[in-house]
């Protein structure tokens, strides 16, 4: 009968799991628990659902408090109760607000007060359901308080914290207060802890302790039997809104309009297939009541349509006829042959999965529509755990232990048995406390749209960005019957979108192509040109050098190849050895007759090999005879989705079983078994794979016709898998001038002019927000900077932020020297500094000063842009010390040593030495455990190679950073792709700086 139980869901101070909680309890003999986390009610559903199977009645509740101050715990008597417990709770936390110190009025709740706080509040503040809790270490004290007469006896319960259950339970906690108030763990406050009496003590002590006080236990017992709180777990179970207008029969008329109305836009002549299909589905999710699943995410992207929003809807959706007709996404099933049991199969219970993309600019906006739109939502909560390496930086700094100590234990790289005593107790506690919730964050993109109000089931919290997110994650969510809305934000768009703006601003002549006519961009010839050579950096999900490399090796020009690679990119496919049996049967027809007939004629667009989630379920219903609904379970449990082990148990039975009867020889059986179970976790749905070449379509698009200002928006959206400065040479290679920032030119993003790329102030690393929001704004009212004294009178600036812009040369329109135009900013810049937007009525022209001349140069220059921006704009060999001894490039190597089949004529060349500037360095693991490395690299002319280090070679010529490199190797050229498998590599030495250099020479 304990009612105030701490898991470790009380942040920073509980130390274990509602299910360890269970086994203390039965281990104890105690029947009933309460869970009442401190201001929180993340381990009520988990505690409500396994409670019974260890015989305990649970009851769930809060304990209220003010920075760890004990208020009073509120037990919840049924589900209206939780109700307003989670509003109560809700309430506070969103307004940040402290509780009261009595106890709340809340229908349907039970309010104990710790009897140390009833010793200071009036005799009002009880009352029949504000009561008085007594502990096992409050005895001796209330036999001589106040609370032992007659007239408080009605008000009195048993309330004996549990928050530890023994000594390391006890210094684990001790740890994790001193974590949470930052603070050393020898001046941890006594008022910041529990009692080492906060543990679980068995039934027959608590009555030996309370023999004198029967009626407390008593009371107790009548509240215990006054609780009962029941929730539904399990499949089937759906607390989605239900109703999008105001009836399902509206819902299911609505919805068969609306594919009606849209059908000819999609299919102008459908097939009777198309109508069959779309009947077969409407049927499918009318009948399993997904409706209004259907019509709210219709709803959403209409909104984002109604705002010019671009999005992408993707995932298994993508399988489903209706999806494509009403608009939710841009892939066609029937064209790429999708199965709608994928997506949605009879024996389904949970609402389907649409993942829809937006913006990371716009999703904000989608977000507060659908909380505006939708009465009962909130966002889905995650929990974050203690990482080791992490708690033990934490607990190094607890324990007060020197940095290169807390250094050493974080990275992992020590002997045990040479740590000191400190060292070993923080080794030994971040093992132990690894996997605690740490705090509770938000879905990265999980929206609640509820039938009923979310408190219901969790309180909620406001999170920065100040939409309610419950506290609860999606596993037990999905328990309970509640299923996300996957509202997810990429980049990708936001080039799209931003890209469309500024060829609009730059060329306003331009005819620009509807971005969602993806039928166009499919059949263009220079599109698919860009696919064929791998010319795709900023291409949203093919730039990677391993997707180029793919795309160059299958040829790929056409949109159901890049599908294909889409998937067949990933480790699943690649680890299982098909991804290299599909790029030699796509190449080379010849290979095709390797595949078996089966595989082949059910896969005839791969070749018989597996490379989608849907091809396990082809796979299964066709070669092994099973039904669509057991292959697609078959395809879950592969993919480790939930699927009970009987269920598997039993499909794979039949599998076996099946092809016994087909024939099959039992070798190719356990082949194909093993290949499925191999690569099904990782393997993409075909549908996610389309839905990805849809976007990287408009993508390319972009690049193909607008190159430079397709990069200038790939750039100012974060670019991608490289940095700015690739992006940067990739508008160079384009035709287009890349410009250090101007005071006159440059916004806060990069902007476009012409061929004319100037970066933007923002880049400048260590130049102030507020110092650029004061450039612009001055600017945009009073027009363009004359001069740097001009600039100064405008601009309330310190002399370390004008600095800045002077190194970069940003005042260069003014035909002065840097280094002179520092020394007047010196001289200009005085103290009082005029005040912030107090404009001056005279102009009072400065001293002009007799300045000595000044050395320049680009090398100075290169340091300078280095320095403030971390890259700098010249040619990178431009800056090597010693002139380069090998005037080989790509070029010349497929000219010299390619003959015209594609062969490397290596008998007679067999090794080349090629000066590279490293783009990106790739490190990967062995079978065996080894490092080896794959990299990217520009030669003199920029024209992109990729090099190998296997571990023999990566072990002996490390990799030092950025810079430039002398690769010699061996020339590989793999069905048109070119890479160099590296002998030896070294860094060359760069000149210094001239002024550090005469400095300090």
């Amino acid at each position: 009968m304990y009612l105030n139980c701490h898991t470790w869901f009380s942040l920073r101070y509980g130390t274990f799991s509602a299910e360890e909680l269970c086994r203390l309890a039965k281990s104890k003999g105690i029947s009933t628990v309460a869970v009442t986390d401190i201001n929180n009610t993340s381990a009520c559903l988990e505690f409500l659902k396994i409670a019974p199977s260890y015989g305990i009645k649970p009851l769930v509740g809060i304990d209220f408090r003010n920075d760890h101050q004990a208020l009073y715990v509120g037990i919840a008597k049924n589900r209206h109760g939780f109700l307003r417990l989670n509003r109560y709770l809700s309430e506070h936390l969103h307004q940040k607000k402290a509780f009261s110190v009595i106890a709340p009025e809340l229908e349907d709740c039970y309010f104990i007060y710790p009897f140390e706080q009833a010793l200071q509040l009036p005799a009002t503040a009880f009352q029949p359901q504000r009561l008085i809790g007594v502990g096992m270490y409050d005895l001796n004290r209330f036999k001589f308080s106040k609370f032992n007469a007659e007239e408080y006896q009605q008000h009195l319960v048993f309330l004996s914290s549990v928050t530890i259950r023994n000594q390391k339970d006890f210094n684990a906690h001790r740890l994790l207060r001193a974590i949470d108030l930052n603070t050393l763990l020898s001046k941890l406050p006594k008022t910041q802890q529990a009692n080492k009496a906060h543990r679980m003590y068995a039934q027959e002590e608590v009555e030996k302790h309370f023999c004198d006080y029967p009626f407390i236990l008593e009371n107790t017992q009548q509240l215990i039997e006054g609780c009962r709180i029941d929730f539904e777990f399990g499949k089937g179970l759906n607390q989605n809104l239900k109703v999008y207008t105001r009836s399902q029969q509206k819902d299911e008329v609505l919805l068969r309009k609306l594919c009606d109305e849209r059908l000819e836009k999609r299919y102008p002549h459908p097939s009777a297939y198309v109508h069959q299909r779309l009947a077969k589905e409407l049927d499918a999710i009318i009948r399993l009541g997904f409706v209004s699943y259907f019509l709210i995410n219709l709803d959403i992207v209409e909104y984002a349509r109604s705002k010019d929003y671009p999005f992408i809807g993707r995932g298994s959706g993508a399988n489903s006829i209706v999806a494509y007709i009403l608009g939710i996404t841009n892939v066609d099933p029937i064209e790429l042959d999708l199965y709608f049991e994928r997506f949605i199969n009879p024996n389904r219970s949970s609402p389907p999965d649409f993942d829809i993309d937006f913006s990371w600019k716009d999703r904000n906006d989608v977000t507060e529509y659908i909380f505006q739109r939708y009465e009962h939502t909130a966002l889905m909560g995650t929990y974050v755990t203690f990482k080791q390496k992490a708690v033990a930086r934490e607990l190094g700094k607890v324990f007060g232990l020197p940095k290169e100590n807390i250094d050493k234990l974080a990275s992992g790289y020590y002997h045990y048995s040479q740590l000191d005593e400190l060292e070993q107790l923080v080794v030994n506690y971040s093992a132990y406390i690894q996997g605690f919730p740490n705090y509770i964050s938000v879905h990265s993109g999980g929206i609640l749209i509820l039938n009923e109000p979310v408190e219901k089931f969790a309180a909620t919290f406001l999170p920065p960005k100040g939409f309610a997110t419950i506290q609860i994650d999606m596993n037990i969510a999905e328990e309970v019957g509640i299923h996300k809305f996957d509202i997810l934000a990429q980049r990708g768009l936001s080039k799209i979108k931003d890209a469309i703006t500024l060829i609009k601003q730059n060329q306003p002549e331009a005819e620009l192509l509807d971005i969602e006519d993806i039928e166009a961009f499919k059949k263009d010839k220079n599109i698919n040109q860009l696919l064929k050579v791998g010319d795709c950096m900023g291409v949203f999900y093919v730039e990677s050098p391993a997707m180029r490399g793919l795309l160059t090796k299958l040829q790929t020009d056409n949109y159901l190849n890049l599908v294909a690679a889409s998937s067949v990119i990933r480790p699943g496919v690649s680890s299982a050895g098909m991804k290299e049996e599909f790029i030699q049967r796509h190449r080379f027809p010849e290979k095709r007759k390797e595949a078996h007939p089966v595989l082949y004629k059910i896969m005839p667009d791969t070749y018989g090999v597996m490379v989608y989630q849907e091809d396990v379920m082809k796979v299964a219903h066709h070669f092994a005879g099973l039904d669509l609904d057991d292959a697609d379970v078959l395809r879950r449990g592969m993919s480790g989705k939930k699927t009970s082990k009987s269920q598997m148990e039993r499909i794979a039975t039949k599998f076996r079983s099946n092809c016994k009867a087909k024939g099959y020889p039992e070798a190719l059986t356990e082949e194909i078994w093993t290949q499925i179970s191999s690569f099904a976790g990782y393997a993409f749905p075909k549908g996610h794979s389309a839905s990805y070449a849809v976007e990287s379509y408009q993508s390319l698009y972009l690049k193909c016709y607008f190159p430079l200002e397709f990069m200038v928006a790939a750039i100012n959206n974060g670019g991608g898998f490289y940095t700015v400065e690739t992006y940067l040479q990739e508008i160079r290679n384009k035709g287009g001038v890349v410009h250090p920032p101007c005071i006159n030119t440059s916004d806060h993003p990069t902007v476009i002019k012409g061929k004319a790329i100037y970066l933007g102030l923002g880049y400048l690393k260590e130049l102030e927000l507020k110092t650029i929001q004061r450039i612009l704004e001055n600017r945009n009212f009073y027009g363009a900077y004359q001069s740097l004294a001009h600039f100064l009178e405008r601009v309330p600036i310190g002399i370390e932020q004008v600095s800045i812009l002077i190194k970069i040369d940003a005042f260069r329109f003014t035909g002065k020297d840097k280094h002179e135009l520092l020394w007047n900013a010196h001289f200009m810049i005085h103290q009082p500094q005029v005040l912030e937007h107090q404009e001056q009525l005279f102009s009072n022209p400065p001293k002009n000063f007799v300045l000595p001349s000044f050395e320049h140069s680009f090398l100075t220059q290169a340091y300078d842009q280095l320095a403030v921006l971390g890259f700098h704009l010249f040619h990178p060999f431009k800056l090597l010390k010693h002139k380069i001894t090998s005037k080989m490039n790509i070029n010349r190597i497929l000219n010299r040593y390619v003959n015209r089949n594609g062969l490397v004529t290596v008998e007679q060349h067999p090794s080349v030495t090629v000066y590279g500037y490293l783009i990106t360095m790739k490190a990967t693991r062995t079978s065996k455990g080894e490092y080896m490395y794959f990299g990217t690299f520009y030669d003199y002319n920029f024209t992109i190679f990729d090099t190998v280090h296997f571990p023999k070679v990566a072990a002996q010529y490390p990799i030092r950073g950025k810079g430039i490199y002398r690769c010699t190797g061996t020339i590989q050229l793999e069905l048109g792709y070119l890479s160099i498998t590296i002998s030896k590599i070294e860094k060359m030495e760069l000149l210094q700086d001239p002024r550090f250099v005469s400095r300090y020479s």
